[in-house]
């Protein structure tokens, strides 16, 4: 799907600036080239009209005051794996990849801290800090192809963000550039620092609408000494929300507690054999870990709380090979929803835990009542469910009828005290609805914030929160 707001021609002066500042190799021009760097990972497109390749902190510092002086929008890049198009450049402009910035500048197990540039790889810097005994605690799914700069631009955590937190808890500073060209030096490299206000965790999870980050320096978390899995299922969704209640209010933290409603289980058991019990209408999927001294402790006091009614049954991996074994009902469900519908609507919306149940329930009384076949699995210890609405994108009448149940689906997550993005981010997708999470003097307040960092308006434009009615003063020129 294409999306673009038309943007004035660049200059030939602009073009040959941005050449130089770029350097050999660093720039591309021609729209074929560009084409691959106008998508992410919602099928959102725009054309870009240059895409540089970030080098070091003084190309881009020297290329934001280009743009900001010719008023050119700059969406910074990883590896396009966002699901809500904040890294579509819909305004045009230029787009500057970070894939190229991807160091890992130093890892040091005495303070239990890394620094890296934003281009490496999640999986990259798990491989290495594990070497010397250490995880960063955030593990999208994507980890394997997504960068450190994406996870912190959206703030996305994965399954760990139960027990360890987020980017926001596990990220003691930042080295990035504002929208006037400076660079800023964030946050401590220490755990404790009080001094000043908190720009490190404001950066986060701002999708580069204040800054373009180029180094991190990431709080890293001893590897556990032991880890157990557990696959507990139920008779349906509410009897497993409550056992997740249960699990949340005891004192031992799970690493990992994951759900599957009863959609996802059949859309599973239709393209994989699967060992599971009849009448299952909820699955959890636990992990805990720990200390080898106290881990059988730990998974008797999980399992305890797990023991809820409607309890149908709760397996224990013994094995490795146990463990994939409980774990393929999760891992195959991805792949078994490209089979059903040839396009998914995937969000991200999260509700306190008490809550899930009536979220679920709510979902499926809009499933039925407008015909869209709705999936959800996700996070359950933090409430963050991923819902998957299927559909045929070239049924328009199906298109509607996802698109009003969305508009439905936000509405339900707010009156349960919710919020409508946990770690994919708002970008294009989601920012007509910010408004009614945020209250009008909240949301002029980060309009304000947005100005002190970019007062041009150039650092992606549009993104995170609507745009107010006037247009912005940079821009009217």
């Amino acid at each position: 799907m294409s999306t673009t707001t038309p943007t004035p021609e660049l200059s030939a002066g602009f073009l040959k600036s941005l050449a130089r500042i770029a350097g050999a190799g660093r720039l591309l021009t021609d729209p074929a080239d560009c084409w691959p760097y106008g998508y992410d990972n919602s099928r959102l497109h725009a054309l870009p009209r240059g895409v540089v390749f970030a080098a070091d902190e003084a190309q881009i510092m020297a290329l934001v005051a280009l743009c900001r002086d010719a008023g050119v929008s700059l969406v910074a890049r990883g590896r396009g794996t966002g699901t809500t198009g904040a890294t579509v450049p819909d305004r045009g402009g230029i787009v500057l990849s970070f894939e190229r910035m991807d160091s890992i500048l130093r890892i040091a197990p005495e303070d239990r801290l890394a620094v890296v540039q934003p281009g490496v790889l999640n999986e990259q810097l798990q491989r290495a800090v594990g070497a010397v005994g250490f995880f960063w605690p955030p593990d999208p799914t994507s980890a394997a192809s997504c960068t450190i700069g994406g996870n912190l631009a959206y703030n996305s955590a994965g399954p760990r963000a139960v027990k360890y937190g987020t980017p926001r808890e596990n990220t003691l500073g930042l080295v990035a550039v504002n929208g006037r060209g400076e660079r800023l030096r964030t946050g401590v490299l220490t755990t404790k620092g009080v001094v000043g206000y908190d720009l490190t965790r404001l950066i986060i999870g701002s999708e580069g609408t204040l800054a373009l980050i180029t180094e991190a320096t990431l709080k890293l978390t001893p590897l556990p000494e032991a880890k157990r899995t557990l696959r507990a299922a139920y008779a349906d969704i509410h009897a497993a929300s409550a056992a997740v209640s249960a699990i949340m209010a005891q004192p031992v933290i799970p690493c990992a507690l994951e759900i599957m409603d009863a959609a996802a289980i059949r859309t599973v058991q239709r393209y994989a054999g699967l060992d599971l019990p009849e009448g299952v209408g909820a699955l959890l999927m636990i992990e805990v870990d720990g200390p080898a001294a106290g881990i059988d402790q730990s998974v008797a006091a999980v399992a305890a709380a797990a023991d809820h009614a409607g309890l149908i049954e709760l397996r224990r991996a013994e094995s490795a090979e146990e463990v994939t074994s409980l774990w393929k009902t999760r891992k195959a469900l991805s792949p078994a929803l490209r089979h059903i519908a040839p396009k998914k609507i995937n969000e991200d919306i999260v509700v306190p835990v008490s809550r899930m149940g009536e979220l679920i329930e709510g979902l499926e009384g809009l499933s039925r009542e407008s015909g869209v076949q709705i999936v959800n699995f996700g996070h359950a210890g933090n409430g963050n469910i991923h819902v998957n609405l299927l559909i045929d994108p070239d049924d328009p009448v199906a298109v509607e009828s996802a698109h009003r149940c969305l508009d439905e689906m936000f509405s339900l997550v707010l009156r349960l005290g919710g919020t409508l993005s946990g770690e994919h981010g708002v970008g294009i997708a989601k920012r007509a609805f910010v408004e009614r999470e945020i209250d009008a003097p909240v949301l002029a307040l980060m309009r304000d914030i947005k100005r002190q960092f970019d007062p041009a308006g150039i650092l992606n434009p549009g993104k995170g929160f609507p745009e107010e009615t006037a247009e912005h003063p940079a821009r009217q020129r």
